[in-house]
């Protein structure tokens, strides 16, 4: 199963980290190829992104169901894919180092299905930790100027 982790830190208390996340509109436009999302309930929503990963140049859309929400911890999502046959999930976790640091750590997995699954999933093997890595960066710097 591709996937991508990557952890940043950033000099600010967790609940205000937590603010940020709980809403993800702040933080899905920072996806690297992000259109546009749609939520539909807290916990499902429906969102688009511009895929330029290797020889994949197209627009998918997933639909992504927030599994659990450990306030001020976690977040934990499914993704399936609605324009494709693509699953996966992941996290984000922010842990306290003190009381004016935070550490953030992004997961991400996708697995493609089909005739083409074994192809995609070897792109994704070595793309999607270059996608965790520009979001869990945007996020972190886009926290950091609040």
């Amino acid at each position: 199963m591709p996937s991508g982790m990557h952890q940043v830190e950033v000099g600010l208390p967790i609940n205000k980290v937590w603010d940020f996340v709980k809403n993800m509109d702040n933080w899905a436009p920072l996806i690297p190829g992000y259109i546009q999302h749609q939520k539909y309930t807290n916990r499902q929503s429906s969102w688009e992104f511009y895929s330029n990963i290797g020889f994949i140049k197209k627009k998918i859309s997933l639909m992504v169901t927030i599994k659990e929400w450990m306030e001020p911890t976690k977040v934990t999502f499914a993704l399936k894919g609605i324009n494709e046959k693509l699953s996966g999930g992941g996290y984000f976790l922010a842990e306290a180092i003190d009381e004016n640091k935070t550490r953030i750590t992004s997961f991400l997995d996708i697995t493609a299905g089909g005739a083409m699954g074994p192809i995609i999933n070897a792109v994704l093997k070595s793309n999607l930790l270059k996608v965790t890595k520009e979001m869990t960066s945007a996020i972190a710097v886009k926290l950091e100027k609040l």
